[in-house]
């Protein structure tokens, strides 16, 4: 019969033993390296180190920071995406956790977008040598969010404020007929580009009601209730459309 202290150490034993397998398995982390990796392994190990970070286990980062490089630098669209996506509700809690994001009337999915275009176009492959670990990556993807938030902000402020016909004809600003005639046209191909990339009816109502129009998704509804069937669906359409424009290479490249 085994006594109590044979069954205390051999408990102990099978604890020492899975204390040491579980190092063992770090070890053998430790010596992957990241960079040969497919992008589906990589994807992987990125997704299992930030659930031993969010348990507050030991956790390995070079996986995230080689997605990241992948991206940026590699510019590999399909690493983007998998950034976005993964990245997506952080970047959302620190818009929602903004103390200017209250007031901004506008929907947190779209300075989710905003900031991650914003990222985008300030890290250029030569930049990214500058951001050495994934904590200052994602500490300038934080202020790029930020930013958006607090720029959006200002931005409707300034525009309630004070509009360019409301000034004196001294302080409007001054722009050539041939700077206006320029501004019109690429606001044009800008528009056709994103007519382009949306998919229907309610796509275009969502976008055109939203940023031509100013309206917001109760709004929308209300007045197109034959493409929509909730103000929720409002949401969705919304969120949808804003993720796909953010992962847009070819906006991207419109808008550097």
């Amino acid at each position: 019969m085994m006594t109590q202290h044979g069954a205390a150490t051999n408990q102990a034993n099978r604890t020492s033993d899975t204390r040491t397998h579980t190092a063992g398995e770090r070890s053998q982390l430790i010596a992957l390296d990241p960079r040969p990796m497919s992008l589906p392994v990589l994807v992987c190990h990125c997704a299992a180190e930030s659930e031993h970070f969010y348990r507050g286990r030991s956790h390995d980062t070079r996986f995230a920071y080689e997605l990241f490089r992948r991206a940026l630098v590699e510019r590999d669209e399909l690493a983007w995406e998998h950034i976005y996506t993964h990245y997506s509700p952080l970047v959302e809690g620190w818009v929602r956790r903004s103390g200017a994001f209250a007031s901004c009337g506008e929907s947190s999915e779209f300075f989710v977008g905003a900031a991650f275009t914003k990222f985008w176009r300030a890290m250029s492959p030569e930049r990214f040598a500058t951001f050495p670990t994934l904590a200052a990556l994602l500490q300038y993807l934080q202020l790029c969010t930020s930013s958006v938030v607090i720029d959006s902000v200002r931005a409707q402020s300034w525009a309630e404020m004070v509009s360019d016909e409301a000034l004196p004809v001294g302080q409007q600003p001054l722009v050539s007929p041939d700077e206006q005639a320029l501004d019109r046209v690429q606001r044009a191909e800008f528009w056709r580009m994103i007519n382009m990339l949306l998919n229907d009816d309610a796509e275009r109502a969502v976008v055109i009601g939203s940023f031509v129009l100013g309206l917001k998704p109760g709004e929308i509804y209300d007045d197109r209730p034959d493409l929509f069937g909730s103000i929720g669906d409002v949401y969705n359409v919304k969120r949808n459309v804003l993720s796909r424009l953010s992962r847009s290479s070819e906006l991207r490249r419109r808008l550097a």
